[in-house]
C-alpha cells in the first residue's frame, strides 16, 4: 500500500528526518520500499545540505 512515511538517517553525528516521503508499506510487516527515484532525491537533500523545515532536538539514551 502506497503510503507517506518518515525517514531518517544519521549521517557523521547528526539525525535527519524527512517528512512525508512516499513509500509502498507492507501491512503485514511495515517493511518500507522506496522507488529508486524516491531514494535519489532522499540522498540530495542531506547531501546538498538545503535549509531544514525546521530543527528539532530529540533525547538521546545509551542502551547499557
Amino acid at each position: 500500500m502506497e503510503r507517506k512515511v518518515t525517514y531518517t538517517l544519521v549521517v557523521n553525528g547528526p539525525l535527519h528526518v524527512i517528512e512525508n516521503v512516499p513509500a509502498r508499506v507492507n501491512l503485514a510487516t511495515g517493511e518500507q520500499l522506496f522507488a529508486p527515484a524516491t531514494v535519489e532525491h532522499l540522498q540530495r537533500l542531506i547531501w546538498e545540505s538545503k535549509n531544514p523545515t525546521r530543527i528539532m532536538q530529540a533525547p538521546v539514551y545509551e542502551y547499557a
